[in-house]
C-alpha cells in the first residue's frame, strides 16, 4: 500500500496540453554551432527525480534541465528556434515531436528527418548534429 505514495506525480493536464502549454525562457542553446544563428530555448519541467529540481515552481532549476548534470530522470516540454547544433547524449532521451521539423545525423551515420507526430530515442553516448529547420517543440523523457 505504501507504493501508491511512491508513484511520481506528473501533471497530466500539462501533458495533454503540451502543444500549447506556456513555457519558461531557458535562454540560448549552448549546443548551437553557428554564431550567426542564436537558438532560443523555452521549456517546462513536468517532473524530475533530481532532488535539486523537485520543486517545479523554482524556475532557477529549469535553465538547463534538459542537460541535467546530475543525470536524474526527468520529463518535460522543450522548444527551440531553428538552427544547427551538436549533441553528446549524457543520458538516454526519448522524444515525441509536437511541432516543427529537424534532421538528426549521428556521427558517421545517415541523416533522419523528424516532424510532428514522430518519436525518436537517443541512447546515452549518442553523438551527432540536430538541424532544426524551424522552431521545434517536443515532449522529452531523460533517464
Amino acid at each position: 500500500m505504501s507504493s501508491a505514495a511512491e508513484v511520481p506525480f506528473i501533471d497530466t493536464t500539462v501533458l495533454a496540453a503540451a502543444a500549447t502549454a506556456e513555457l519558461e525562457d531557458w535562454g540560448l542553446l549552448e549546443e548551437a554551432t553557428s554564431e550567426d544563428t542564436p537558438m532560443q530555448v523555452h521549456g517546462l519541467t513536468m517532473w524530475s527525480a533530481s532532488p535539486a529540481s523537485s520543486d517545479s515552481s523554482d524556475s532557477s532549476d529549469s535553465s538547463d534541465s534538459n542537460d541535467d548534470a546530475e543525470g536524474g530522470p526527468e520529463t518535460g516540454i522543450w522548444q527551440c528556434t531553428a538552427g544547427p547544433s551538436y549533441w553528446v547524449q549524457e543520458e538516454n532521451e526519448f522524444v515525441y515531436i509536437l511541432s516543427g521539423s529537424l534532421t538528426v545525423t549521428p556521427d558517421g551515420g545517415k541523416p533522419a528527418t523528424f516532424g510532428a507526430g514522430d518519436c525518436a530515442m537517443f541512447p546515452r553516448g549518442w553523438r551527432g548534429t540536430w538541424d532544426l529547420h524551424e522552431t521545434v517543440r517536443k515532449v522529452y523523457v531523460v533517464f
